[in-house]
């Protein structure tokens, strides 16, 4: 009988592992912190801190709680919106995780003059109205609870 030769499957990352590395990646960014310093820190390398971000690798429950003090969190911090059945993520989760969302808060946090910035937040929601009128229907994204 000739040896049978199988192809591992793809591990897919867990969603909750998923969520836990987003956060982590979230607030090492609005520290300013590199995955290098962090992982420094930790003692291991910036591709493990890759993979920790991107859900590929689980953080041992001891290494949470070391990047909880590292990045001045308590460790529910990294659960805070996790997604269950009952519980979506939400668009804000998303907006906050991303480095252009991140840039944008604080570019925008940066402006003194409250006038300016409700000028700014309608100019934004003005184009998000505006593009959403000119999108079919069918091809609309719905909004995540």
């Amino acid at each position: 009988m000739a040896p049978r030769y199988t192809i591992a499957a793809k591990r897919v990352p867990n969603p909750t592992d998923k969520h836990v590395g987003s956060r982590l990646r979230m607030r090492r960014k609005m520290l300013a912190m590199s995955q290098t310093k962090l992982g420094d820190a930790l003692g291991v390398t910036f591709q493990q801190v890759q993979k920790y971000e991107k859900g590929t690798n689980r953080i041992p429950s001891s290494r949470l709680q070391q990047i909880s003090h590292i990045l001045q969190v308590p460790v529910a911090f990294f659960f805070e919106g996790v997604s269950t059945p009952q519980m979506p993520t939400t668009q804000i989760d998303a907006f906050v995780s991303d480095s252009s969302g991140l840039r944008l808060i604080g570019a925008f946090m940066r402006i003194d003059n409250v006038a300016l910035r409700r000028r700014i937040a309608k100019l934004v929601q003005d184009i998000a109205d505006d593009a959403e009128r000119r999108t079919p229907q069918h091809a609309r994204r719905r909004p995540v609870n």
